[in-house]
């Protein structure tokens, strides 16, 4: 259709069109539309075609890829927020449908909050009456795909897994070479699965779509889904802690967390849908769920396996590509927050190798350092710990003789400490594991050990 032209206040509808999956090559095929436009077809790559999928097995991939194709709209939807969402194809039941009104409407907050648009009444997925009957276990084989973004986070969930003897695959999704470095470094199998968003987005952004942070974490968990029942195995990991649950305090809006799909609302309802709706024995858990960032922090502390290739600067990741001029920008919100939270448990000459410099002596950090305090300002929309942890973190310093001196520091300790409620800044209470996750049984038993020395 070449002669339509992508108006972004003019389209009705959102079409959710067909989608694929190819066993022999492995490629998933993931197709939508706006009103009567062209076709926009994105891809997911599992690597290892040709599959054998038996009937079961087969049956399960399809509903799989389901939910991903679901999931994954979001992407597209958020070009224009049409008031009309079309599902083309096999039907979807009410479950499904409140789990995808859950997950855009709060994966798209700080979307809308940014773009200044309410998507409370146009976020209604069609649903039919009928039940759905209840997924059936297939046997799989115990196996985790675990995430690797090539942060502090993944890698402290794979020394823990190998620790316990879990098998695992390190799995990551798109081109990154930085991940890519950094999953070699483990050892370990890795997984490199491909995802191709479809041509035309780009060219939208260009002609004024709608733009900004999507739920990216909940279409990784269900790409993450589909290739773990592609493959046979029966758990999917990521490693976001408790900390993810809580957003930014917004003056006259209200909570909004940039980083909601890593979020325990998100992990409950993904995790207990996939075990409903496509497969009874697949598991779906964050492995430091029950951590804060600080408690995540001194377990990578305690190695230093990884000090020349971890990387937790988003600004070396970008959809376009990554622009690696080095590890770590020194100062975005991420550099900001992870280098702070290392600071208590890290010799600092080795933290300030890590990063290249010492981001707590440079005045000019100050605003950014303030930020994660939530002094004078919300918290960032990144993926940064809560703001009592900063605080703490930050008074455990203030009482260092190697960091008190730094500028960042004397002035937290000079201007903002004296006005804290110093019960509310010691460190060892934030360290304790605590919280619900999906962890299971048998593992947490073990990993409560490790985790709370």
């Amino acid at each position: 259709m070449t002669d339509w032209t992508f108006h972004r206040d003019a389209i009705r509808t959102f079409r959710f069109v067909r989608c694929g999956f190819d066993a022999q090559t492995g490629v998933a095929q993931l197709v939508y539309a706006f009103d009567d436009g062209p076709e926009l077809v994105e891809t997911v790559t599992v690597p290892g075609a040709p599959f054998a999928l038996d009937g079961a097995r087969a049956a399960a991939v399809q509903r799989a890829l389901h939910l991903l194709h679901l999931i994954a709209g979001v992407s597209y939807y958020k070009a224009a927020v049409p008031g009309e969402i079309r599902i083309e194809g096999a039907p979807i039941d009410a479950a499904t449908a409140a789990l995808l009104e859950r997950v855009y409407r709060n994966g798209l907050g700080e979307f809308a909050y940014r773009n200044g648009l309410d998507l409370r009444d146009r976020l209604r997925f069609p649903a039919e009456d009928a039940p759905t009957p209840a997924a059936p276990a297939l046997g799989l084989r115990p196996h985790a795909l675990v995430a690797i973004g090539g942060g502090k986070d993944s890698l402290v969930s794979i020394e823990a897994l190998r620790a316990e003897g879990v098998a695992q695959t390190v799995t990551w999704i798109g081109g990154s070479q930085l991940i890519a470095a950094c999953a070699a470094h483990t050892g370990l199998p890795t997984l490199n699965i491909g995802r191709q968003l479809a041509p035309q987005l780009f060219e939208f952004n260009r002609q004024g779509a709608w733009n900004g942070h999507i739920p990216v974490t909940a279409v990784n968990s269900a790409i993450l889904a589909l290739a773990a029942l592609v493959l046979g195995v029966d758990q999917v990991v990521f490693s976001n802690e408790r900390s993810a649950s809580y957003g930014s305090l917004i003056p006259g809006t209200g909570e909004v967390n940039h980083q909601w799909s890593k979020g325990w609302a998100f992990e409950s309802a993904f995790g207990d849908h996939l075990q409903s709706h496509v497969a009874a024995d697949l598991h779906y858990y964050s492995l430091l769920r029950p951590l804060s960032e600080l408690a995540v922090a001194r377990q990578f502390a305690k190695t230093d396996r990884y000090d020349a290739h971890f990387s937790s600067c988003n600004r070396n990741f970008h959809i376009l590509g990554e622009r690696p001029t080095s590890r770590w920008c020194g100062v975005c919100p991420k550099c900001h927050f992870v280098f702070l939270a290392l600071a208590p448990f890290m010799p600092k000459p080795r933290l300030v190798g890590i990063v290249g410099r010492n981001l707590l002596d440079d005045p000019a950090q100050i605003p950014g350092f303030d930020a994660l305090l939530e002094y004078q300002d919300h918290k960032p929309f990144e993926c940064v710990g809560e703001g009592r942890e900063s605080r703490a973190a930050m008074a455990a310093l203030a009482q260092r003789p190697d960091w008190r001196e730094d500028a960042v520091v004397r002035r937290f300790a000079r201007e903002i400490l004296p006005q804290l409620d110093a019960a509310e800044l010691a460190i060892e209470p934030l360290l304790v594991p605590a919280g619900e996750h999906r962890i299971p049984a048998a593992l947490w038993e073990r990993l409560r050990v490790r985790f709370a020395a």
